[in-house]
């Protein structure tokens, strides 16, 4: 049996890690993607069990104290974390796990599983992240800069990953993210700019 693998996907809120990730498993379903807890609140359109699954604080906290998740971060005022089980059971069967997960829990994650592939997802530039954030319009304006101000440390950490790619264009970007799990035959350059 194929070993197992574990992807780590990060950046800052608003760079299109969500979008990225849909896009990657319409075209490869064979990925499995790990859904996150989160304690906020879902914003319009998502649904519990595909988006996220929302849990109160209570229930987050019981699933902390009973190491059920394999990381977990508080961020803008909201608890995320990881379940440790269907992560643990999917790459012993050899699937490829992704996680779509903010720093703090990605850091975790590598203290944990050195060995994970870890691709950060960069804006073409703070201005055009702060347009992204607004644009939403699903925050308010006091979340969004708490949001901007996180961006900015987030994006310094970039180089903490294997692979950094520029979302400028959603199809260029994904292409990128295929190469360097699909076709990692040649050494990749550790930026990609797109």
């Amino acid at each position: 049996m194929a070993r197992g693998k574990l992807i780590v996907l990060t950046g800052p809120s608003g760079v299109g890690k969500g979008t990225l990730m849909r896009m990657l498993l319409r075209r490869h379903p064979e990925l499995y993607l790990s859904i996150s807890v989160t304690t906020r609140t879902p914003r319009p359109g998502e649904i519990h069990g595909r988006d996220y699954y929302f849990v109160s604080r209570a229930e987050f906290d019981q699933m902390v104290a009973n190491h059920q998740l394999l990381e977990w971060a508080e961020f803008a005022g909201n608890c995320y974390g990881t379940p440790r089980q269907p992560v643990e059971d999917q790459i012993r069967q050899g699937k490829w796990v992704v996680l779509e997960i903010e720093l703090q829990g990605a850091r975790q994650i590598f203290q944990s599983f050195p060995d994970a592939l870890g691709i950060f997802i960069l804006p073409p530039s703070m201005m055009e992240l702060e347009h992204r954030l607004r644009h939403r319009a699903s925050e308010s304006e006091e979340a969004i800069v708490r949001r901007l101000e996180r961006a900015k440390t987030e994006v310094g950490a970039a180089n903490e990953f294997d692979i950094r790619v520029i979302n400028d264009d959603l199809e260029l970007a994904l292409d990128q993210i295929e190469a360097v799990l699909f076709a990692p035959k040649e050494p990749l350059p550790e930026t990609v700019a797109v």
